[in-house]
């Protein structure tokens, strides 16, 4: 269903385990110029796509935000229980985020930046921008 609507793939390739990636400006590149609200989709469940500060140190701050939310529990994952805490935060952070465009560009707040977070690296990771 994907392929029928106007896209644009985007591959992001991580080098951490956990990771913050600032996707701003690979995002903006893909924007068409008569859009107005674009969409960025992660198509992987152990990792999420959301926007974000990025002042120094922050990433760090949200990683350990997020893993703090997720129970240390015995997880019944029937392929590795390991991964099921970047399950739940890909799941409960999201897979997509919708940003509004004006005259060709994001619409986004002086400190706002649209981030990929990886939870399960390092990986290359596919997402779809559609605008």
């Amino acid at each position: 269903m994907i392929d029928s609507m106007k896209n644009t793939p985007l591959t992001v390739t991580t080098t951490e385990i956990k990771q913050v990636v600032d996707i701003t400006d690979d995002v903006q590149a893909l924007v068409a110029k008569d859009a107005m609200v674009c969409t960025i989709f992660v198509a992987h469940t152990t990792c999420a796509v959301t926007t974000a500060d990025l002042d120094p140190g922050t990433d760090l701050d949200l990683l350990d935000a997020v893993w703090e939310m997720i129970p240390k529990l015995t997880y019944r994952h029937p392929h590795n229980p390991v991964h099921v805490p970047a399950h739940l935060v890909s799941s409960i952070v999201g897979p997509s985020v919708c940003i509004p465009i004006k005259e060709g560009q994001l619409v986004l707040g002086a400190w706002q930046r649209i981030i990929l977070i990886e939870l399960d690296g390092p990986r290359s990771r596919q997402l779809f921008v559609i605008s």
